[in-house]
C-alpha cells in the first residue's frame, strides 16, 4: 500500500531514514569545519563551567560583608580584588553568571517555544485568524523593548522567575513571525494536504508535523535569543532593575562598578563586562555556525 502511494522515482521508505541521518552528519561536520563556531561553543561551555563548576572549588561567599576589605586591589587572595562592602569579584562573577546564564537560556527557550505555537497556529489558521494574530504582533514590535522591561519590572520586586518572565514577553516576536513564514510553505506540502484529506486534527498537525519541520530556524534562532536575553537582563540591572543585593547578575556589576571607575578600582568594571562581552559573541558564533550547517542541510536534501 505504502509503495502504491510513493512516485515512481521516489526513493523507498526504507532508504529514507540513511539519508537523513546523512543529512544531521553534514550539518554536524559543516558546524565542527566553522572555527568561529567551535569558538563560541568551547566559550559558552567554559563559562558554564566557570560560573556553576566553579564555586565548587572557590570561595563565593555573597552574605556577610566584609567592610575592611573593601575595594582590595587584585591579589593571590583575591585574583579580581574585592568590591565596595567586601565581596571578592571573582566569586561574585561566578555567582551571577549563574543568574545570567539562568535568566538568558531560560527566557530564550520560554520565548522560543510561545514564539514557535503563535507562529505556527497564525500560519495554520484562517486568512481573518492570521492577520489578527500578526497584527498583535506587529503592534508589540512597534513598541520599544526597554520601555516594556522598564514598565514591568518596576511594577514588582526583581527576582529570578520575574525576570526570566518579563524576557520573554519582549522575547517570543521575533520567533512567533519566523515560523509563521515557514508555516505558509509547509502547509501547501504534500503530507500536510493529506493529513488534513484523513481528517487529522489542527492542532496535532501543528504539533506532529509543522513546528518539527520548523525545529531548524528554531534553533538558530534561540541561540541569537539567549546572547539577547543576556543583554536585555543586563541593560535592567545596570539601570538598577536587576536583581537586589545580596543576589549578582553580570549587568548589576558592570552598574556598581561604573560609579567607582573614575576613583581607579577598575576591577570593578572589566570582569562583568568581559563576560557578558564573551558569552552574547560565544553564542552569537554559534547561531552563525549553526545557520550555515542548516544550509549544508538543506542543500543535501
Amino acid at each position: 500500500m505504502t509503495a502504491l502511494l510513493q512516485p515512481a522515482d521516489a526513493p523507498p521508505v526504507e532508504d529514507q531514514a540513511p539519508r537523513q541521518g546523512s543529512n544531521l552528519r553534514a550539518a554536524l561536520r559543516a558546524f565542527l569545519r566553522n572555527r568561529l563556531g567551535v569558538l563560541g561553543a568551547l566559550i559558552v561551555v567554559g563559562m558554564a563551567l566557570f560560573c556553576f563548576v566553579g564555586p565548587l572549588v572557590y570561595h563565593t561567599d555573597q552574605i556577610h560583608t566584609h567592610l575592611n576589605q573593601v575595594h582590595l586591589p587584585p591579589s593571590a587572595g583575591h585574583p579580581l580584588g574585592t568590591d565596595d562592602v567586601g565581596y571578592d569579584v571573582l566569586g561574585r562573577l561566578m555567582v551571577g553568571g549563574q543568574s545570567s546564564l539562568e535568566v538568558g537560556v531560560a527566557a530564550a527557550l520560554i520565548a522560543t517555544a510561545f514564539g514557535a505555537l503563535w507562529g505556527a497556529v497564525a500560519g495554520f489558521a484562517s486568512r481573518w485568524a492570521d492577520s489578527v494574530m500578526m497584527r498583535v504582533v506587529d503592534a508589540l514590535l512597534s513598541v520599544p523593548p526597554i520601555l516594556l522591561l522598564l514598565f514591568l519590572a518596576t511594577i514588582h520586586r526583581p527576582s529570578v522567575p520575574l525576570l526570566i518572565l518579563v524576557v520573554s514577553i519582549v522575547s517570543w516576536l521575533i520567533p512567533s513571525r519566523l515560523v509563521r513564514g515557514e508555516v505558509l510553505v509547509l502547509r501547501e506540502r504534500d503530507f500536510v494536504r493529506a493529513a488534513r484529506l484523513f481528517g487529522v486534527k489542527r492542532h496535532r498537525i501543528i504539533i506532529r508535523h509543522l513546528i518539527p519541520n520548523s525545529i531548524g530556524t528554531l534553533v538558530v534562532n534561540a541561540s541569537f535569543q539567549v546572547a539577547d536575553a543576556i543583554l536585555l537582563l543586563a541593560s535592567l540591572s545596570y539601570l538598577g532593575l536587576g536583581l537586589p543585593p545580596p543576589a549578582a547578575d553580570w549587568g548589576g556589576m558592570l552598574s556598581n562598578g561604573i560609579n567607582y571607575l573614575y576613583s581607579g578600582y577598575w576591577w570593578l568594571v572589566y570582569p562583568p563586562g568581559v563576560a557578558i562581552v564573551l558569552t552574547v559573541v560565544g553564542f552569537n558564533f554559534i547561531g552563525d555556525a549553526l545557520r550555515e550547517a542548516l544550509e549544508v542541510r538543506l542543500r543535501q536534501r
